[in-house]
């Protein structure tokens, strides 16, 4: 298999910097976003396993995002992290198929662990 591809969309630099550094250090292909609309563009062009997505961005929002993603991308499995966790945000995404939800701060081997419970079984692929 090769290597599991990601991509990291939050509006803060020190995430994308630490997780960018974090999951290349994994060996994993590594795309990074400041915003939703430049995530979709980035999908446009390149094969994504994972989308990781901060909830509260300015303008197009992790949530919006994750809808934009459902109806393009729809096999992308999508992680939204936030620090402002709500009822009102869990239900949404659980409404909007995401595939986790993780508050921050987080740890992020603990982060790793669940973004790696998302990639698609080889099983899968060939199936």
């Amino acid at each position: 298999m090769e290597h599991p591809s990601i991509l990291v969309v939050d509006d803060e630099l020190l995430i994308r910097d630490l997780l960018y550094d974090f999951f290349q250090d994994q060996g994993w292909d590594i795309a990074v976003a400041e915003s939703g609309e430049q995530a979709l563009e980035i999908l446009e062009e390149k094969k994504v396993d994972v989308l990781l997505t901060d909830l509260r961005m300015p303008a197009m929002d992790g949530m919006a995002l994750t809808g934009q993603v459902r109806k393009s991308f729809p096999g992308i499995p999508v992680v939204i992290m936030t620090g402002y966790p709500s009822v009102e945000s869990a239900v949404s995404a659980l409404r909007n198929k995401v595939a986790d939800y993780i508050t921050k701060p987080f740890n992020v081997n603990e982060l790793y662990k669940r973004v790696e419970s998302h990639l698609p079984r080889e099983d899968e692929e060939t199936a």
